[in-house]
């Protein structure tokens, strides 16, 4: 146990502290204090010693300077069982700080204001961290205390011990702070990056806060959790039981590629996180029947991204197929009560979510590798009509859209579509000769269009014998990215069939 006899409280969230100050002055705690705590504590009826007052030094550079002084580490640093430390603190008329509540600048929320890097500058908190990390390493003796959400559990700790704490919590309270100051830190550090546009720096340190500990993992055995560089998910649950793992994981697959959509517009039927079945028909209702038709078995336990708000009609389709998670740019009041009639059926509000230029994670033991995210806008630019024959306005789209949904499809991806509707993908296999077969097959298993079927790889053909099997079974328009030392074989073999053949500039594959 540890008395707390002087308290220093410098905090910029003033939340909740009344509180706080009850007990400490119940327990006759000495409180120190400066800038806006100071008028806070004072204003809330509270006794309260100002720190230039207790240093008998006075804030200078504009407050920049206030808590960095020797009396207040010496007061938060000195082990109380230490003769040589007892000794310096008596010879310098130093007195002991016990209790060290502190939270910070809010450096985050400054940045999503303003770009003004002076304000942003201004908010980065010197002396708070070194507050919190003086006390946190002093746990032994000091208590420390960094967020207002903690404040309970200290006014329970102090009322049940009499005004001391445990070992117990400061250790616990020691932990949080120093994750606290690296979490801050990383922030700035990441700042600092962006603004001078360094993708990838010596150390790369990253940031995240807690969402939820989802059930198991994968598989039942495993462990997971969900993290965000926000305080929340921008994506929002409003029904259904806990999301999984695997649930996230195939909500994150379903929203890269419903995001990447025009605006209100596009289905996207994705299960183990490759899409089954996707359409940017503009009827809603149509879009979703013809994602749907794509390849009906696999959607089965799938989840659906709908790149609009869900209505009535729709909810009344959606409910008749058995569903994982529904993903939309919300759902109006009709489609919420028919569709919540299934009450494990999870249903996610991404109506807030959107992509920014971000970076791509991948991991194994102790190594992290990373990418940019493959979201280029395609235009004009990045495809060349390499045959004889040129593709008809609707062609092309048909190409493109084809194209677009093939960047999400796992490698060695093959994507089919017709009127801007997939019929069918073949994803993942070894050899891309497979993924052309899967594709077909599954195009003539459910849907069988009768003309203008485009097909879409990517990455080039290394031989004919692909390109041969996607023409053989209806194709009559081709895309794919350059590079093949057998890309003029490839425009022959298309020229000689006269087949439509677009290159692209760049590749996409997806693993």
């Amino acid at each position: 146990m540890k008395k707390i006899k002087t308290a220093l409280i410098s905090v910029s969230d003033k939340k909740k502290l009344k509180p706080l100050l009850n007990i400490l002055a119940k327990n006759r705690v000495k409180i120190i204090s400066s800038g806006g705590t100071y008028k806070e504590i004072k204003k809330l009826g509270f006794k309260c010693l100002e720190v230039s007052e207790f240093t008998n030094s006075p804030e200078i550079l504009e407050g920049r300077v206030k808590t960095l002084h020797p009396k207040i580490h010496a007061g938060i640093l000195n082990k109380r069982n230490s003769k040589s430390h007892l000794k310096d603190l008596k010879s310098n008329n130093f007195e002991n700080i016990d209790l060290v509540v502190v939270n910070f600048y809010p450096f985050e929320n400054t940045l999503n204001k303003t770009t003004n890097h002076s304000k942003i500058i201004e908010n980065i908190d010197v002396g708070g961290p070194t507050m919190v990390r003086s006390a946190a390493k002093n746990y032994q003796d000091v208590t420390v205390v960094t967020s207002s959400d903690q404040y309970e559990e200290l006014i329970e700790e102090i009322k049940k011990n009499n005004g001391s704490t445990t070992i117990k919590l400061r250790e616990k309270l020691s932990r949080i702070a120093f994750t606290e100051t690296a979490y801050y830190d990383s922030i700035i550090s990441n700042y600092f990056n962006k603004i001078s546009n360094t993708i990838f720096p010596e150390r790369r340190v990253f940031h995240a806060n807690l969402i939820e500990t989802p059930r198991y993992g994968e598989n039942p055995h495993q462990k997971s959790g969900i993290y965000s560089k926000n305080p929340l998910l921008k994506i929002r649950q409003i029904h259904g039981k806990q999301l999984s793992y695997n649930n996230y994981n195939d909500i994150f697959a379903a929203l890269t590629i419903s995001k990447s959509l025009p605006k209100n517009v596009g289905t996207v039927i994705v299960k183990h996180a490759n899409p089954c079945g996707v359409s940017i028909k503009i009827n809603h209702l149509e879009s979703y029947k013809s994602a749907l038709a794509c390849d009906p078995v696999s959607a089965f336990g799938g989840i659906v991204s709908c790149n609009f708000k869900v209505t009535k009609n729709l909810a009344l389709e959606l409910n008749k197929l058995f569903l994982e998670v529904i993903v939309a740019n919300n759902f109006d009041a009709t489609a919420l009560k028919i569709l919540k009639t299934k009450k494990n059926l999870r249903l996610i509000d991404a109506s807030d979510y959107s992509f920014k230029e971000v970076l791509r994670f991948s991991s194994l033991n102790e190594e992290i590798l990373v990418q940019s995210e493959d979201t280029n806008k395609f235009n004009m630019k990045n495809f060349k009509v390499v045959s004889k024959k040129k593709p008809n306005t609707h062609q092309m789209k048909n190409l493109i859209f084809a194209f677009k949904v093939c960047r999400y499809v796992k490698s060695n991806a093959i994507v089919i579509a017709a009127n801007e509707t997939t019929v069918g993908i073949g994803s993942g296999q070894p050899n891309r000769l497979d993924s052309c077969q899967i594709a077909i097959d599954k195009m003539k298993k459910f849907i069988n269009p009768n003309d203008n079927i485009s097909a879409a790889s990517d990455a080039f053909f290394p031989f004919v014998d692909g390109i041969e099997k996607l023409i053989q079974s209806g194709v009559t328009a081709v895309i794919q990215p350059s590079g093949s030392i057998r890309d003029k074989e490839i425009i022959n073999f298309a020229n000689q069939t006269d087949t439509v053949l677009v290159f692209s500039k760049t590749r996409h594959f997806r693993h």
